[in-house]
């Protein structure tokens, strides 16, 4: 049976654990080579370790455009090219109105936009045509989820984005789209109050939290030719917990 991934050339930021990692390891499983990056060295090639043979780490924060600039000239030294791009690193934060804080605000905008936004535009000069771009969003994006604020605005540029992108790259036919899950069980809430996860499982209409690999599933669709047809979406992954 035929990989769908056969050949190809992915690029993940930040998927050294959760969602992004499990999708590296399905990327590589369907025949992609990938390369993922991390601000933690040990961590980074741990998550290397997991993957396995089809891997490659490139230690640096997706805020950092030297560091992204560092990733970009391996892969180009490498590979020569990039088939799909999953430009996944971002971070959470709660901060009620009245409250933010410039920190805040510039550490959660600096991730999620400006580094995914020049991610993806440092990418593009490597970036085959007719090749896929996506995003992770998240259902903070249409929701307001109390005291979050600031991280559902940059979820929402996020999906803007991607329809700009849509039409400004259509000429190469590279697709791009978004991903956004709702509550995924992931190392990042294990810690959480059981109180509070009852809580988020409450607003999913199927009943529980998703999984990293159901996340990865989708990321595989939007990645491969299964896809083909598909471009400025945005795939919601969250048991229906934005849909009602």
């Amino acid at each position: 049976m035929t990989k769908k991934l056969e050949g190809k050339i992915a690029v993940i930021t930040g998927a050294t654990s959760g969602l992004a990692l499990a999708t590296a390891k399905l990327f590589a499983s369907e025949g992609a080579f990938v390369y993922i990056t991390g601000r933690r060295r040990e961590n980074l090639d741990a998550a290397v370790k997991e993957i396995g043979a089809n891997a490659r780490g490139v230690q640096g924060d997706s805020a950092n455009l030297k560091d992204l600039d560092k990733l970009f000239e391996v892969v180009r030294t490498e590979k020569g090219r990039i088939d799909i791009l999953y430009a996944s690193a971002g971070a959470a934060g709660f901060m009620p109105f009245g409250a933010i804080t410039e920190k805040h605000f510039d550490d959660l905008f600096d991730l999620n936009v400006r580094g995914t936004l020049f991610t993806i535009q440092k990418a593009l000069p490597l970036m085959s045509d007719g090749s896929s771009i996506i995003m992770t969003g998240s259902i903070a994006g249409v929701k307001g989820l109390e005291n979050m604020g600031v991280y559902n605005a940059s979820k929402a540029a996020l999906r803007s984005s991607a329809r700009t992108l849509t039409a400004d790259l259509k000429s190469r036919k590279i697709r791009t789209n978004v991903i956004s899950p709702g509550p995924i069980d992931t190392a990042a809430v294990a810690n959480v109050p059981e109180e509070f996860k009852a809580r988020m499982i409450s607003t999913v209409p199927l009943g529980r939290m998703g999984r990293p690999e159901e996340i990865a599933k989708a990321a595989l669709f939007l990645a491969s030719d299964d896809s083909s047809f598909v471009t400025g979406i945005e795939l919601f992954v969250d048991g229906g917990a934005a849909q009602i």
